[in-house]
């Protein structure tokens, strides 16, 4: 299976700035569609940001202005550049891959990271 893994999560205050990476072993990334998605507790999977093969980049409403998620597809990396972070922003932030175009439902992904933490918190 193709393994994948987040990092870059943290503590960081308000309207502070963070970035999270993901890798993939392999060069799986290179026709992927890859997306960013989190889940605070007690509520559900949600998406970010996702990034398909060409580049195309497409983002969750409360994301947009803040996040940006770039890839580079010979080093098989995704980054999410989360900017003017806020408290609702606390989750386990997930990276997940899928073969063929993005979409903004969980099932749909095939592969997944195990999660990193990011807090917003003063």
């Amino acid at each position: 299976q193709v393994q994948v893994m987040e990092s870059g999560g943290g503590l960081v205050q308000p309207g502070g700035s963070l970035r999270l990476s993901c890798t993939a072993s392999g060069r799986t990334f290179s026709t992927n569609a890859v997306a960013w998605f989190r889940q605070a507790p007690g509520k559900e999977r949600e998406f970010v940001a996702a990034i398909n093969w060409s580049g195309g980049t497409y983002y969750a409403d409360s994301m947009k202005g803040r996040f940006t998620i770039s890839r580079d597809n010979a080093k098989n990396t995704v980054w999410l550049q989360m900017s003017n972070v806020k408290p609702e922003d606390t989750a386990v932030y997930y990276c997940a891959a899928r073969r063929t175009y993005y979409t903004t439902r969980p099932l749909d992904y095939d592969y997944w990271g195990q999660g990193t933490q990011v807090t917003v918190s003063s």
